[in-house]
C-alpha cells in the first residue's frame, strides 16, 4: 500500500548517545550518558528536540519532559559487538555486526607496519592509540623533519595516518590510504582507514578539513541498496557516502563541518525528489566528544537544534524526519573514546503520530526496516518496521 511518503530525512547526531546499555561494563563505559553529561552545561538550549520528545525517552531526564510531545519516539539499544561509526551505522541500514572489527590497544603488528612502510616508501611514527590532537603535538615536528607518516589508531577499528599538506599533498595521503585499505583485509580488515592532514607549525598544529575515510565495504545488502535497486534518490550528506563505500547511493555531498552539513541539509529539503536523505553530523562526536569538551558539546546541539526549526519550516505533509544516534561519547568521562549506549529514535511529520512512546526497541536497524516500508521496498532485515504503530495516514 502506497503510505504517502515521498522523502525521508535520516540525520545522525554523531555519539549522542542516551546512557549505558546494560553491557556497558564490558566495553570500559559503565556510567556513560552522553546527553545526561550536556545538558549541564549552561550551553545546551534545545527547545524543538524537547518539544518532539527528546526527554520523554525512557532512561533520559524524565523531568524535561513535555506533556505533549510532537513526534514518536524510542530508545534503541545496539545489537551488533561494538560501539563504533562503522557497526552502528551499518546497524542503521540492515546488518548486525555479530562480531566486532578488529582493535588494536597496542598498536598494529611489525608485519603489517613493514609492508605498509614497505609500499609507500615512507617510515612510520607512533603506531599506538592516541589521542588526533595529541598526536600531532608528539609527532609532528619528527615528521616534518624526516617525512615520516603519523600511523595511530584507537580504542576503534581504525587505521589512522596523518601527514602535514605542505610535507605531503592531500592526493598522496590519500594513496597512502588507499595502499592501507588494501593491506588491511581479512583478520586485519579494520573498519576504516582514516586520511588525517593537517597544516600549520608546532605547537599550533591544526586538522584540514582534507579528512578523508576509506571504509570496508558493507558485508551484505543494506535498506540503501534496496532503495537504489527500486530507483529511489539515495542521497548522502557528510561521511555517510565513506561509511557505506559509496554503495547504494545515487548522490553524494561532502560537508566540513555541522553547520555546513545542516545547510546542505536545508538546501536538499527545498527541492523535489523521492526518496532518502541520509545526513551525519560528525562534530558532536570528533570535535567535542573525543575532546571531552562538554560546554562545546552542548553548544553544538543548541546550534543543531536552531537549524532543526529551519529544516522542519521546509518539510512538506508528504516528509518524514527520523533523528538518531550511532552510538556515545560521554565527554565527561576520562576516556575519549566512544561509549556504548543506547540511542535516541524521534520520527516526525504530518504523517507520523504524535506522543507514541515506543519504549526501548532492541536493535538500530529497525530504522532501516521501517524506512524501506515508508517506501514500500522489500528488504531483508531481522529488525520489523515499527511504521505500523507511529503512521498516521
Amino acid at each position: 500500500m502506497d503510505k504517502g511518503i515521498k522523502r525521508i530525512f535520516l540525520i545522525v547526531l554523531d555519539s549522542l548517545g542516551i546512557g549505558e546499555m546494560p553491557d556497558a561494563a564490558l566495553y570500559g563505559d559503565a556510567g556513560s550518558n552522553t546527553l545526561g553529561s550536556i545538558i549541564r552545561s549552561k550551553q545546551f538550549d534545545a527547545p524543538v528536540l524537547t518539544s518532539l520528545g527528546l526527554f520523554n525517552i525512557d532512561g533520559t531526564d524524565n523531568r524535561r519532559a513535555v506533556s505533549m510531545p510532537k513526534a514518536s519516539f524510542a530508545r534503541l539499544s545496539e545489537e551488533s559487538k561494538g560501539k563504533d561509526t562503522t557497526i552502528g551505522h551499518w546497524e542503521i541500514a540492515g546488518i548486525v555486526s555479530k562480531k566486532p572489527l578488529p582493535t588494536y590497544p597496542n598498536g598494529f603488528p611489525p608485519d603489517i607496519i613493514a609492508e605498509f612502510e614497505r609500499r609507500t616508501g615512507r617510515k612510520a611514527l607512533c603506531n599506538k592509540p592516541y589521542s588526533g590532537t595529541d598526536v600531532l603535538r608528539d609527532y609532528g615536528r619528527e615528521h616534518l623533519a624526516t617525512g615520516a607518516l603519523i600511523v595511530y589508531t584507537s580504542a576503534d577499528s581504525v587505521f589512522q595516518i596523518a601527514a602535514h599538506e605542505g610535507m605531503v599533498p592531500r592526493a598522496e595521503l590519500y594513496r597512502y590510504c588507499e595502499i592501507a585499505r588494501e593491506i588491511m583485509s581479512g583478520d586485519h580488515a579494520v573498519g576504516r582507514i582514516i586520511a588525517r592532514p593537517f597544516e600549520g607549525e608546532y605547537p599550533d598544529f591544526k586538522r584540514t578539513s582534507g579528512r578523508h575515510d576509506f571504509s570496508l565495504a558493507p558485508p551484505a545488502e543494506t535498506m540503501l541498496d534496496a532503495l537504489k535497486a527500486q530507483g529511489l534518490n539515495v542521497i548522502s550528506v557528510g561521511k555517510i557516502y565513506d561509511i557505506f563505500a559509496g554503495r547504494g547511493l545515487t548522490e553524494s555531498h561532502p560537508v566540513k563541518n555541522n553547520a555546513d552539513g545542516m545547510e546542505t541539509t536545508l538546501s536538499l529539503a527545498k527541492k523535489d525528489f523521492y526518496g532518502l536523505v541520509f545526513v551525519n553530523l560528525v562534530d558532536f562526536d570528533m570535535v567535542y566528544g573525543h575532546r571531552n569538551d562538554i560546554d562545546g558539546y552542548a553548544r553544538a546541539v543548541s546550534e543543531f537544534d536552531v537549524k532543526l526549526e529551519k529544516l522542519i519550516g521546509l518539510m512538506k505533509k508528504e516528509d518524514v524526519l527520523i533523528l538518531t544516534a550511532d552510538h556515545g561519547c560521554d565527554p565527561a568521562t576520562p576516556s575519549t573514546d566512544h561509549s556504548r549506549e543506547y540511542v535516541p529514535l524521534i520520527l516526525f511529520g504530518e504523517k507520523i503520530k504524535q506522543g507514541r512512546n515506543l519504549k526501548t526497541l532492541s536493535g538500530f536497524s529497525h530504522i532501516g526496516a521501517t524506512v524501506a516500508d515508508a517506501f514500500c521496498v522489500p528488504v531483508d532485515i531481522d529488525s520489523s518496521s515499527i511504521l505500523p504503530e507511529v503512521y498516521n495516514g
